[in-house]
């Protein structure tokens, strides 16, 4: 039988080397969590670096934003709950203070299920917006025309995929290049179009009434973004 018990006087050596080996296991452990801290964290600020770096501008973030609009109407836009809003008025827009001509927009939005709203794109009146003088992406579920209802190209593009924005947050991602108009509402392509009427202009956020000066739903914008194509 081989000497594997260790003497009385080694013990305690072999327990001080023990709680060596444990402190440093510790030791090295909370090392690799710190560097993992580090490493998402420097991740993180890099997605943030590159999302700026790709050439966006943010607009509107949350209830930041409304100084970087023009207004017209007497819309009631404020900032409140997390949101630039507007619920009350005879109508009115938030308008660029920039003119674009190739563009993607990505918009986050909630409407109230009865509101009349939409994205107005190279108007040609930066005093006066319609949807005969911009291009609108629209943003109306109880249109009494439901060819150019929400995610529809306003008299341009009828919607291919009828979708409703009423009651939730929604997205638009809309690209403007050249001749070519595509609006995808909630990961859905639901119009494209090719037209050459408008080559710039800006664009605004619409809050507006129903058919016959029926008030509007409210509107409710938390994210507006724009890249220059």
């Amino acid at each position: 039988m081989g000497n594997t018990a260790a003497s009385p006087a080694g013990q305690p050596r072999f327990l001080r080397r023990q709680r060596k080996r444990e402190i440093t296991m510790k030791s090295l452990s909370v090392i690799a969590s710190s560097l993992l801290v580090v490493a998402f964290t420097a991740f993180g600020c890099a997605q943030m670096s590159s999302m700026m770096d790709m050439g966006w501008t943010t607009l509107v973030d949350g209830e930041k934003g409304l100084e970087n609009w023009n207004r017209i109407g007497d819309a009631n836009w404020r900032a409140e709950g997390g949101a630039i809003v507007a619920d009350k008025g005879k109508g009115g827009f938030l308008v660029s203070k920039n003119s674009y001509k190739d563009f993607q927009l990505k918009i986050e939005f909630w409407a109230a299920h009865d509101a009349n709203s939409g994205i107005y794109m190279r108007c040609q009146d930066p005093n006066k917006f319609t949807d005969k003088t911009c291009y609108e992406a629209n943003i109306f579920d109880q249109r009494p025309d439901q060819t150019y209802a929400t995610g529809g190209i306003v008299h341009i593009a009828a919607v291919s995929s009828m979708q409703k924005a009423g009651g939730k947050w929604n997205t638009y991602d809309i690209t403007v290049k050249g001749s070519q108009l595509t609006v995808v509402l909630n990961g859905v392509r639901t119009a494209e179009a090719t037209d050459t009427k408008f080559a710039s202009g800006p664009f605004g956020l619409q809050f507006g009434n129903r058919p016959k000066g029926a008030p509007g739903g409210a509107i409710k914008f938390r994210k507006v973004q724009i890249k220059t194509l």
